[in-house]
């Protein structure tokens, strides 16, 4: 809150009206509060972060189990194609 008053204090001094120079201190208070990260939205994106990079990595952990059950399948399924044909001959 202190550099606000330092802010129109600078302004009134360099010979800007106080209505403007409240309108400046406004605007950037505005702007700071709509685009400016406090420490606290960076320590709640990093938890974000946190818990998708843990979802990710079970549902990955789940793709590999599942393609390996699917490699597994293919290879039975090929060795039984395989001794089939074999037989046939």
């Amino acid at each position: 809150m202190s550099f606000q008053f330092t802010l129109y204090d600078a302004l009134v001094n360099i010979q800007v009206p106080a209505d403007r120079a409240r309108a400046v201190v406004d605007a950037l208070e505005r702007e700071m509060g709509s685009t400016l990260a406090t420490k606290q939205d960076i320590l709640f994106l990093k938890q974000e972060l946190e818990h998708l990079k843990e979802h990710v990595a079970r549902e990955l952990e789940l793709l590999r189990s599942s393609m390996t059950v699917r490699l597994g399948s293919i290879q039975v399924v090929a060795a039984g194609i395989l001794f089939a044909a074999l037989k046939l001959t």
